[in-house]
């Protein structure tokens, strides 16, 4: 019975109910509102013979620019002479400048969101209005360099977790009056700021248009990271390939809205969403435009030979080691079978095994305490590959395969997940039907990448369909000075609606 008057009185007091004219009245709501929360404070006193009240949530505000800003101005009103409510709510809003946000508030739901968000709520007793007044001081990291996308030169500074700091640095390093925020308030319980980033004469209308619809179709309750918005602005590819790109670097984040993409921050990380994400820019870097273009083009091909390898190199020895052994050299041959004469397993069986351990060693090390994590990614390593290979479950070439192929993954970390799954997925084709069976598994993965088309733009692209203009920055890249000569935005690539 208790409970169902409670749930009653929580839904005649909703988030719609405008502020009565009743000071005591409005303190009462709010606090059934909020539950009385014990973070809610609530600091009442008389000002030019109204009854006032000023509400703040503790450690969202800043105490020093409260008591200084607010306090201060309310003290030197109190022995004023006396003033309508309204006309004293007025002289806040048309004679103090005390903060760059000040907002009127009329709704019972606002006040507590705005409170919640940082703001320092005035309300009056008499007056069916409050005001809000952006004093947030709450804790949090540090602007600190990115921790997965690193670089030998350019900007140390990376994402933090506070979007309107995020939303500086781009900011920064885009002083133009094109440069567009567009800020929401997603999640019905954790409300959320996503901010949508554009170039007003970059972006393509239809491109945004689409993404406001997107951002507007989530419905989820709690958002804590872009993880959870990310699959609302993948296409049909997105339940495996990565339509929507992560960018934790506000220098690249910016280089992206040049080309006419939309970005998207999310409040409470570090991890910002760009979309349309192709698949080239897994292999681009900042490194890669502060370099000389020759090196930079073989910096490329390394990525590119490395994501090979890490990929088919697993697949590919067990399809011709089972299979077609005549073409490996007869040296190779007889170590091999050498090796695989005390294994007890096939080598698809033993590949599957050495990588699957492989991956349990790599979890640990990241769930593990950092110091920990790293003695048991190292030790657990030369314990087990040793271990394996002395007890002839796994023969000494294999261990090297998945080593190799291990090292490699790392080299394009972005597209880790995709590596990890495919790389099983080619290991049984190449074992069960040797290396026919991983051409054709090849060639419908890549068939399946050709035809997503997310946001109107291929996925391939420039690479298919085949854009020569855009080719000057896909594997070789042009010097600045041929590149500074007209831009190429994601809208104008071959085969873009």
């Amino acid at each position: 019975m208790e409970n169902n008057t409670h749930e009653s009185v929580r839904t005649r007091i909703s988030v719609d109910t405008p502020l009565d004219t009743s000071l005591s009245r409005n303190l009462q709501n709010i606090a059934k509102l909020t539950d009385n929360s014990s973070d809610v404070i609530i600091k009442t006193g008389m000002v030019c013979g109204n009854r006032i009240a000023v509400l703040t949530c503790e450690g969202m505000t800043s105490t020093d620019t409260l008591a200084e800003l607010i306090y201060g101005k309310l003290n030197s009103l109190g022995n004023a002479e006396g003033m309508p409510p309204d006309a004293l709510i007025a002289h806040f809003f048309e004679v103090y400048m005390i903060a760059a946000e000040q907002l009127d508030i009329q709704k019972l739901g606002d006040l507590v969101l705005k409170m919640q968000s940082g703001f320092a709520v005035i309300l009056v007793d008499g007056c069916t209005r409050a005001i809000g007044i952006g004093i947030q001081g709450y804790k949090s990291r540090g602007i600190d360099e990115p921790s997965a996308e690193l670089n030998v030169r350019g900007s140390r500074e990376g994402f933090c977790e506070v979007i309107r700091t995020n939303m500086s640095m781009i900011r920064r390093r885009i002083k133009s009056p094109t440069l567009v925020f567009d800020l929401h308030t997603v999640g019905d319980r954790s409300n959320t700021d996503v901010c949508l980033c554009y170039i007003s004469d970059k972006v393509a209308p239809e491109l945004l248009e689409n993404v406001r619809q997107r951002l507007e179709s989530i419905d989820l309750n709690t958002i804590l990271e872009s993880g959870y918005i990310q699959p609302y602005f993948e296409g049909e590819g997105g339940w495996f390939f990565s339509e929507c790109g992560t960018c934790e670097r506000p220098d690249t984040f910016a280089a992206k809205l040049y080309e006419g993409r939309v970005g998207i921050l999310v409040d409470g990380t570090p991890f910002a969403l760009v979309v349309p994400h192709l698949f080239i820019e897994s292999f681009q870097t900042l490194d890669d435009y502060t370099q000389k273009p020759f090196y930079a083009f073989f910096i490329r091909l390394v990525r590119l030979c490395a994501y090979f390898i890490t990929l088919f190199l697993p697949g590919a020895y067990v399809a011709i080691a089972s299979y077609n052994p005549e073409m490996l050299p007869s040296a190779l041959i007889l170590n091999l079978a050498a090796a695989e004469q005390t294994a007890p397993f096939s080598l698809m069986v033993e590949c599957l095994f050495i990588h699957f351990m492989y991956e349990i060693l790599r979890e640990a090390g990241i769930r593990l305490p950092r110091p920990i994590g790293h003695a048991i990614g190292v030790v657990g390593g030369l314990v087990i590959g040793d271990i394996t290979v002395s007890a002839g479950l796994v023969g000494a070439p294999m261990v090297l395969v998945v080593a190799l192929s291990g090292l490699c993954s790392f080299v394009v970390p972005t597209m880790y997940e995709k590596i990890v799954v495919l790389r099983f997925l080619y290991i049984i084709a190449g074992g069960v039907f040797g290396l026919y069976g991983l051409m054709v598994m090849a060639g419908a993965v890549i068939i399946k990448m050709c035809s997503l088309n997310t946001y109107g733009v291929p996925y391939m692209a420039p690479i298919s369909p085949f854009s020569p203009k855009a080719m000057r920055d896909v594997l070789v890249r042009a010097g600045w000075k041929k590149m500074a000569h007209g831009d190429v935005t994601v809208q104008s690539l071959n085969g873009a609606i």
